[in-house]
């Protein structure tokens, strides 16, 4: 390593110290979250994303539309179709999403998004970053909220993970100093942790849930992982009445499966990366990553999604039309919840319930040894007629 080397790298930490600092105090400058029931008009962003994406994302909004059928026919919820954000549009202009399709984006309230698909090391593609990474950064989307629910099991768990901080933040941005050493970097904010912890233990007093646990790995990531943990400790004095507990996230992702513990878990609050592991596992317990839905909530801004990816292998192979569409369906009732329909989200929920795990009178298989994408929205569209 000489000394040129050393210097580059240290200018691109400073550009990035600079760029960091700027988000911090544009985070906290927003206050107060979108009131809906103030709002005239609600415009939902369909975005269906590459692969199977606009396939079940689609099927998705069919069913919204089905459910909202009133407040669509009277103009008080509109469907805003965005095209654009596929790998090979975004990799022609070389930019996670390009500027077209962010205002677009901008002029909805919510979003239902497909999948996209992620430029990784030696598949050919330009180093661009995460459409996901770039949306929840730049609409400030700074919780991940992610309910796993098995009745049976007494399973009822709630993760909110961080989303624009932690090692996702910054995660294009990493230094290669000399071919041979090479850093990545964590971010971790006051007031990007504290607005995190606050809504985690807002929705357990709302919901009557007696436990949040934080979930870091602050024995060894002391710095930015202790940051976290203390702050979090801290806004859980503000809610005695909630038990507050902390947990390594190796040792969580073992509990988890420890059927005598891991009842005990109800809410969690952790660190992006962290929490996109674990949220997969959880997921598991429910039926897999294709069964569950995620929101993705700020303070002006939200978007949900399914929290699989976009099996272009699939679409390659003529099989797109079989997408399992639950996933998005999932992500639906969260997005009816967050706009103030929440007999609706219960009703859409409840059609899930019977169409996914009691009735199965249509099996989803991924081939054409199952039913359709399509075929499957209007199961859920007739059961939803008869609740």
């Amino acid at each position: 390593m000489n000394e040129m080397q050393i210097e580059n790298a240290l200018n691109k930490f400073k550009q990035l110290l600079i760029e960091q600092d700027a988000r911090n105090q544009k985070i906290k400058s927003t206050k107060e979250f979108k009131d809906f029931k103030s709002l005239d008009k609600i415009v939902i962003g369909v975005c269906g994303g590459d692969g199977i994406g606009p396939v079940i994302t689609n099927e998705a909004a069919n069913v919204l539309k089905f459910i909202l059928k009133d407040d669509v026919d009277s103009g008080k919820v509109v469907f805003k179709y965005i095209d654009g954000l596929t790998i090979e549009n975004r990799a022609k202009v070389m930019k996670a999403i390009p500027d077209d399709v962010m205002e677009e984006l901008k002029a909805c309230d919510v979003i239902l998004k497909g999948p996209t698909t992620t430029p990784q090391q030696g598949d050919g593609l330009p180093n661009i970053e995460s459409a996901n990474v770039a949306m929840r950064k730049a609409l400030d989307l700074f919780a991940n909220v992610r309910p796993v629910k098995i009745p049976e099991e007494n399973i009822d768990w709630t993760f909110f993970r961080e989303n624009t901080e932690g090692a996702y933040a910054v995660g294009s941005k990493g230094v290669d100093v000399d071919g041979e050493l090479a850093f990545d970097f964590v971010v971790t904010t006051t007031e990007g942790t504290e607005r995190i912890a606050k809504l985690a233990y807002e929705y357990a007093r709302n919901n009557k849930k007696d436990r949040v646990s934080i979930i870091t790995k602050a024995n060894i990531i002391k710095t930015t992982d202790g940051k976290f943990l203390n702050l979090c400790k801290n806004v859980a004095k503000d809610y005695p009445e909630i038990t507050t507990d902390e947990w390594y996230i190796d040792i969580t992702t073992a509990k988890l499966i420890d059927k005598k513990r891991r009842t005990d878990f109800k809410v969690f609050v952790l660190p992006n990366l962290y929490g996109d592991i674990i949220t997969d596992e959880a997921a598991e317990f429910q039926g897999g990553v294709g069964t569950a839905g995620s929101a993705n909530i700020g303070k002006q801004y939200a978007m949900f999604e399914a929290i699989h990816g976009s099996a272009p292998r699939m679409v390659k192979e003529g099989r797109g039309q079989y997408a399992d569409p639950c996933s998005m369906l999932r992500a639906a009732v969260l997005l009816l919840s967050h706009i103030g329909y929440q007999a609706e989200a219960d009703k859409l929920e409840r059609a899930l319930d019977i169409c996914m795990i009691e009735e199965k009178k249509l099996v989803i298989t991924g081939r054409d040894t199952g039913c359709t994408c399509e075929e499957f929205g209007n199961y859920v569209m007739d059961t939803l007629k008869t609740l």
